[in-house]
């Protein structure tokens, strides 16, 4: 017996039995539907109380037979049939069990989404009558979408028959064969349990990973469904979102686990997406270095450990019986095997990655010079003023973690005072704890940092609560003893009720270049604290104590004269507290022999 598709559950065997013998009717290649096919549909539709569908070849074979639930349209098989060239050779009859005869936005969006032949609607009254037919071809092509021609409403047994087969061999002609076209975006539709405001980052997301979201869908529920994330009941209903705006994604606002993700791509029809898996892979389009490439596979890596289900063939566990006992593994854990491997692998060199930053990390120690850290909310404008800062090049894009590898130039306050200023990875909520830790050693830039700049977004309402998570994720990487700096970056468009909840940040606009100078200031005052830039009088046998400054200063300049050397050196305190000690035994620390220049206490210290 063929077998029947869609929604059987509560069908008796003998109905399931009866409506295969659609398989075994015979339809002329020259005819649309003949009227047995048209009142057998209408019966079973009425008997049953869920739409029949039945799928036929430009032949006139049957090839699938679907029931779906009242008032719903069964897709997901169809998209087994799809032709990427001409029209598909498909044509589609199904019924509006106690409707009319008309055709829904998801029946015209699956004639244009699979390229069919044609649609047929079938209004089925409640006496298991039809009481009437419509059809939808594709007549044409305006760029990327289609142009779609609808026929009236015909009595169910007086429809042109003929004619319909004859329309779509000539409509076949004229649709031109597409071939290999350019990638199209993916249309989205955006889910989440909790209220629309939620999806506003989602959707920003969405975008940051190129793909084009074209509706939402909202199902408030105080946890998620443990099956399908929202219900199975939402989960239908989703369904025919998805069909209706043609979409080809569907994106979550939470991880999901592998049971929800499987569950509702079988009842969808469509590729699910979670925000774990988003936020993935708008990571591995930004990761540029050696150390952002493996950081970002190993959290892929990790997340794809933890959804693993045995769902399906290839994945299916070993089943009891003849022929399946015995050693071996199952597809399953053959999987897990390999991604384990490859995981030590990619742990293994992003250890060795970690070991150069290190060192790197050391050399700067070394040399005492102080650094500062960009931080804050993805998409507040870090990159914009760390260009500002540095005269750098760092790439800015109005989307969600522009910037994904940390970047590090050298910069100098007006008094001279050299520091080093790194542009790091946004934060955002709910950032995985998995890419916490796979970039971790980036995000100890922020964690090592001398000073800390918090870049807020003063032109949006959310910045409020979108600062509360940056202190949660700085706590999370232990950044919470370094002297930090509050900067409202975006001044130009400044919200009051963002000024009043940030009244002693310094106000900037990195666009235009406004407040950088009061910025400037505000870093040199906090670094200045921290060092002692000083002019030294070296005479030629005393060299050592040239040496002496050259192994403790972060930077040193030297001018050479006739009678000594002249030594400009820039120390930390604890450093030149070492270095006028070690000094008096070879040269003596007085107003003769030093000047501090960026000193107040000058006396103090000579």
């Amino acid at each position: 017996m063929e077998q029947i598709h869609g929604n059987t559950e509560g069908i008796r065997k003998t109905l399931l039995s009866e409506l295969a013998f659609f398989y075994d009717m015979e339809t002329e290649p020259d005819d649309f539907a003949s009227r047995d096919m048209v009142a057998l549909l209408a019966r079973y539709s009425a008997l049953l109380n869920r739409e029949v569908a039945v799928y036929l070849s430009r032949g006139g074979d049957v090839l699938d037979v679907v029931v779906g639930e009242s008032g719903q349209v069964t897709l997901p098989s169809l998209r087994l049939r799809r032709s990427e060239k001409r029209l598909s050779r498909v044509r589609v009859l199904h019924t509006h069990p106690g409707g009319t005869a008309r055709l829904s936005d998801v029946d015209l969006n699956a004639l244009c989404q699979l390229r069919l032949d044609a649609i047929c609607a079938i209004g089925v009254s409640p006496d298991g009558t039809a009481n009437g037919l419509s059809a939808a071809f594709i007549a044409g092509w305006t760029g990327e979408r289609p142009e779609v021609e609808q026929t009236p409403v015909f009595p169910p047994f007086r429809f042109p028959r003929r004619e319909w087969m004859e329309k779509i061999a000539q409509l076949d002609l004229l649709i031109p064969d597409t071939g290999e076209t350019a990638p199209q975006a993916e249309r989205a539709v955006l889910v989440s349990i909790r209220d629309d405001a939620s999806l506003k980052e989602l959707e920003a997301l969405a975008e940051s990973a190129g793909a084009l979201p074209v509706g939402v869908f909202v199902q408030k529920r105080p946890r998620p469904d443990g099956a399908t994330y929202i219900g199975s009941g939402k989960a239908a209903e989703l369904a025919l979102r998805a069909q209706a705006l043609d979409a080809t994604m569907i994106l979550c606002d939470d991880e999901l686990t592998g049971v929800q993700l499987h569950q509702l791509e079988e009842i969808t029809g469509v590729k699910v997406v979670d925000r774990t898996n988003l936020i993935l892979d708008i990571f591995a389009q930004r990761a540029r270095t050696r150390e952002g490439k493996l950081q970002v596979s190993l959290a892929q890596l990790k997340y794809q450990m933890t959804h693993l289900v045995g769902f399906g063939l290839s994945l299916s566990r070993l089943a009891g019986g003849i022929g399946t006992r015995g050693p071996g593994e199952t597809k399953l854990e053959m999987d897990r095997r390999l991604i384990r491997r490859r995981y030590t692998q990619l742990e293994r060199e992003l250890k060795e990655v970690k070991a150069q930053r290190g060192l790197q990390r050391k050399a700067r120690v070394r040399s005492q010079i102080r650094t500062a850290a960009l931080v804050g909310y993805t998409n507040a404008g870090k990159s914009t003023l760390f260009n500002r800062l540095t005269d750098g090049q760092a790439l800015v894009m109005d989307q969600l973690f522009a910037t994904l590898d940390a970047t590090t130039r050298r910069v100098e306050t007006e008094n001279g005072i050299p520091y080093l200023l790194t542009d790091t990875v946004g934060f955002i909520t709910n950032l995985p704890t998995d890419l916490i830790e796979a970039f971790q050693s980036t995000l100890e830039e922020a964690a090592m940092a001398d000073l800390l700049l918090i870049v807020t977004d003063a032109g949006n309402p959310e910045s409020p609560a979108q600062r509360r998570v940056v202190d949660e994720v700085l706590e999370k990487l232990g950044a919470t003893g370094q002297p930090r700096l509050e900067v409202l970056n975006k001044a130009d468009i400044a919200l009051p009720e963002v000024r009043a909840a940030f009244p002693d940040a310094c106000e900037v606009s990195a666009l235009n270049g406004e407040g950088l100078d009061g910025l400037s200031a505000a870093i040199q005052e906090k670094l200045r604290g921290e060092t002692v830039k000083a002019r030294l009088r070296i005479p030629y046998e005393r060299m050592k104590a040239a040496a002496l400054a050259h192994g403790l200063s972060q930077e040193a300049e030297e001018r050479y004269e006739d009678d000594c050397l002249y030594l400009t050196a820039v120390f930390s305190r604890e450093n030149w507290q070492r270095f006028c000690a070690e000094a008096e035994r070879i040269l003596p620390i007085d107003e003769d022999s030093c000047e501090l220049i960026n000193d107040e206490d000058q006396e103090k210290r000579c």
